[in-house]
């Protein structure tokens, strides 16, 4: 990444497609990575702590949180901030959900696998 950049969260969710994976990066420089992370109402949450510090942002949907030892009620404007290697998960997916993603440091350039 050497210059600015601007993105419209309309086209990256249509320009997504219809794809079977959850996450989908759109964004890498070397101290942060940005991805939308979609999930179906009713789906499974299957990704494990990350070596980077991470923050969401709830775009639409409505979920529940576990971070670390606390759960938190998702929905459309919720921020999170999820500490690297603390455990954390969606789960009870009442509404499909999107969420806007940032990796500080850039995803997986800490050493560790997602």
């Amino acid at each position: 990444m050497t210059a600015g950049q601007a993105f419209d969260i309309a086209r990256l969710l249509t320009d997504r497609g219809r794809s079977e994976e959850p996450y989908s990066e759109f964004l890498r420089g070397p101290s942060l990575s940005m991805g939308l992370y979609v999930l179906p109402a009713g789906g499974t949450d299957k990704q494990s702590p990350h070596s980077e510090d991470e923050v969401y942002y709830v775009l639409w949907g409505k979920a529940r949180l576990t971070l670390g030892p606390d759960e938190h009620a998702v929905g459309p404007g919720t921020i999170f901030f999820v500490p690297a290697r603390m455990d954390h998960r969606f789960h009870d997916i009442a509404e499909n959900l999107a969420v806007l993603v940032f990796f500080a440091p850039a995803e997986g350039s800490s050493g560790a696998v997602r």
